[in-house]
């Protein structure tokens, strides 16, 4: 693997950046290639059929510019189509899934939450790892409309608001002490959650730990991560007004038909 290759990542629209974020506090020096697929987002209501078939399209222009590995960071992408990826491609995939363990693991109540696409909720990958816990309650919601306005940038808006207490209160009054996001656009939503939660009600999402998963992978693949700064490159095949907004003036975002 070069090493001053970059690392390509790809989302159904602007939530990956989560994901981007956390890999990049902890590897900054790393060139990275981001794609916001907006214009087909949300994955989560495709069918699994369709989902392959677009993480296929992302990975091959991710491929047409060099990448060394590819994050897909997206849950519904992974839950959905890792395994196919990998079949498919030699480069290395390193996908993100909901953080059921950690919080099955630290739970007291014995009750947690999961708040996720329903191609995530309905994916045999999701179904698989859920049934390891069967000492646990799950309380599963489908967050319908998130992505959607989040995608918008009305992730203050009053609708959110409603949506998310809707979403919210019947895991808080089945006594859940996690909430996994199980979606890269959610940690968006923390500062709005945060307010409606009880304050002894944990958030978990798998940025860090994907952000460490990569940074492994980069090790074990050339011995080493890139120590030279190297510049970070935003794609996406609608309106970039909000990507801009979300990644801030000091990065390149640029509008592709892909």
């Amino acid at each position: 693997m070069d090493n001053n290759k970059p690392i390509g990542i790809f989302d159904s629209g602007i939530g990956g950046t989560s994901i981007w974020n956390a890999i990049h506090h902890l590897l900054p020096n790393e060139k990275t290639i981001y794609l916001a697929d907006s214009r087909n987002a949300p994955y989560g209501q495709k069918s699994k059929a369709e989902i392959i078939a677009l993480c296929i399209k992302n990975t091959d222009y991710l491929l047409q510019m060099d990448c060394k590995l590819i994050v897909v960071a997206c849950n519904t992408a992974t839950t959905n189509a890792i395994k196919e990826l990998r079949e498919k491609y030699k480069i290395p995939f390193i996908g993100i899934e909901p953080a059921i363990k950690p919080a099955a693991l630290s739970s007291k109540t014995k009750v947690i939450g999961i708040l996720a696409t329903q191609g995530t909720l309905t994916s045999d990958l999701f179904n698989k790892t859920a049934e390891k816990f069967q000492t646990i309650k799950i309380i599963e919601q489908v967050g319908h409309g998130l992505v959607q306005l989040i995608e918008a940038g009305d992730i203050n808006s009053p609708e959110m608001d409603e949506l998310l207490h809707s979403y919210l209160q019947p895991m808080i009054t089945a006594g859940i002490d996690y909430l996994v996001l199980g979606c890269s656009h959610y940690p968006y939503l923390i500062p709005q959650i945060q307010k409606i939660l009880p304050d002894h009600i944990h958030i978990i999402d798998s940025g860090e730990a994907v952000a460490r998963q990569t940074q492994n992978l980069l090790k074990k693949e050339v011995g080493f991560t890139n120590q030279i700064a190297s510049k970070n490159l935003f794609y996406t095949n609608t309106n970039p007004k909000v990507l801009k907004e979300i990644v801030g003036n000091k990065h390149d975002v640029f509008e592709k038909n892909f």
